[in-house]
C-alpha cells in the first residue's frame, strides 16, 4: 500500500501504539491529544508517560490539539477515544470530515444509554461515511514495541475491511478480516466484563480453577448474547472472541483484570479507578451487558453476578457464593434440549 495521511483521535494507550504502528508502515500520521499538558510532555520528553511508559513517540509523528488540522487532508480517521466520548467526538468532527474519508474505530465498548455498538453509533452520527472496525488481542504494551499481535477487521463493506488490512499489515502486526461486525463488536466489548470478573477472582486469591471455570462460561454468556443480537456463532471462537477474552483475562496489562484485582482486595470503586489511571471500559459496559441480558431474556450469571458487585454493592465473596450454588445444569443445555436428547 503506498503511504497515506492518517488522523489518530486520541491518544491514550492504543492510539499511541497504533500510531506508531502506522508510522513504521511509511504512513504519515497525525495524534491528536485533548490535553495541551500531554502535547507538551511527548513534545517535551518523546514519551507519552501516563499512558505508555518507556515507548518513544517517533518524531515523524506530529502532534496536534486541534481537531480540524489534525484531520483535514487525511484519507483515514482512526478513533481511539473511551466509548462513551465517542458521540461526542463525532460530533466534534463532523464539520472538518470529506465523504471519502474512512473512520477506524479501535476502542471497545458499547454505549450506555443507547446500548449501541460503535459502528451503530457512527452511522447514527456521519450517516453514510466509510466505516471499519478494529478489534482483538492486542496490548499496546506489546503492539508499541513491535511484539508480534494479531487482530480482526471487520466492516460492513468487504473492501474497507480488507483496505484496514493493507493498512497496518506488517511483520510483526497481522491482520484477518472478518464479516460479522456485529460478532467482532460484541466480543471486544463483553469480554472486558469477564475480564473484570476475573481480575476480582484474583483480587480474592482463588486460582487456576476459578479462572478457567469463569472465561469458559463467560465465552458462553457472550456467544449467546451474541447469537441473539444476530452475531455469527463462530466469532466469539476467533480473535475477537475467546482470543482476547484469553488476553485481558491472564494479563496485568488489562485494566479490567487490574481494576478486578483491586476491588477482590477490598478497595473502593473511587480508590480502584484511582490507582488504575485510566478507563475502565468494563464498568459500564457491564451495566449495558446486564440490561441487554434483560431485554433478550438472555441468562448470563456472571454477567449478572458483576453487576450486582458493581451497581448493587454487593461483596465479591457473595456474588461468588451466588455464582456457585445456582441450581445444577447441563454444561450443553441448550443443545441438550434443542436436539430433544434422550440423555
Amino acid at each position: 500500500m503506498k503511504p497515506l495521511s492518517v488522523a489518530v483521535i486520541g491518544a491514550g494507550s492504543w492510539g499511541s501504539a497504533l500510531s506508531i504502528v502506522l508510522n513504521s508502515n511509511g504512513h504519515n500520521v497525525d495524534l491528536w491529544m485533548r490535553s495541551p499538558e500531554q502535547l507538551q510532555e511527548i513534545k517535551t520528553t518523546g514519551i507519552n508517560q501516563k499512558y505508555l511508559k518507556d515507548v518513544t513517540i517517533p518524531g515523524a509523528i506530529k502532534l496536534s490539539n486541534e481537531l480540524k488540522t489534525a484531520i483535514e487532508g487525511k484519507e483515514v480517521v482512526l478513533l481511539s477515544v473511551p466509548t462513551q466520548s465517542v458521540r461526542e467526538i463525532l460530533r466534534k468532527i463532523k464539520p472538518f470530515l470529506t465523504k471519502d474519508q474512512i473512520v477506524i474505530n479501535v476502542a471497545k465498548g458499547l454505549e450506555v444509554h443507547s446500548k449501541l455498538r460503535i459502528s451503530e453509533i457512527i452511522h447514527q452520527e456521519l450517516g453514510a461515511q466509510p466505516c471499519a472496525v478494529v478489534s482483538g488481542p492486542s496490548h499496546a504494551e506489546e503492539a508499541s514495541r513491535g511484539m508480534p499481535t494479531t487482530v480482526v477487521s471487520t466492516s460492513k463493506e468487504k473492501k474497507w475491511a480488507e483496505f484496514v488490512q493493507d493498512l497496518f499489515s506488517n511483520e510483526y502486526f497481522r491482520v484477518y478480516t472478518n464479516p460479522d461486525i456485529v460478532g467482532v463488536e460484541l466480543g471486544g466489548s463483553l469480554k472486558n466484563v469477564i475480564a473484570f470478573g476475573a481480575g476480582i477472582s484474583d483480587g480474592l486469591g482463588y486460582g487456576d480453577n476459578a479462572k478457567a471455570a469463569l472465561m469458559t462460561r463467560g465465552i458462553r454468556e457472550i456467544a449467546r448474547l451474541g447469537e441473539a443480537m444476530g452475531a455469527e456463532i463462530s466469532t466469539f471462537s476467533g480473535l475477537s472472541g475467546i482470543g482476547d477474552l484469553i488476553v485481558t483475562c491472564t494479563s496485568m496489562h488489562s485494566r479490567n483484570r487490574r481494576a478486578g484485582i483491586l476491588i477482590g482486595q477490598g478497595k473502593s470503586f473511587e480508590e480502584t479507578l484511582e490507582e488504575v489511571g485510566m478507563v475502565v471500559e468494563g464498568i459500564k459496559t457491564t451495566e449495558s451487558a446486564y440490561e441487554l441480558s434483560k431485554f433478550y431474556n438472555i441468562e448470563m450469571p456472571i454477567t449478572e453476578q458483576i453487576y450486582n458487585v458493581i451497581y448493587k454493592g454487593v461483596a465479591p465473596k457473595e456474588a461468588v457464593v451466588q455464582l456457585m450454588s445456582r441450581r445444577m445444569k447441563n454444561e450443553m443445555e441448550e443443545i441438550v434440549e434443542s436436539k430433544k436428547l434422550n440423555w
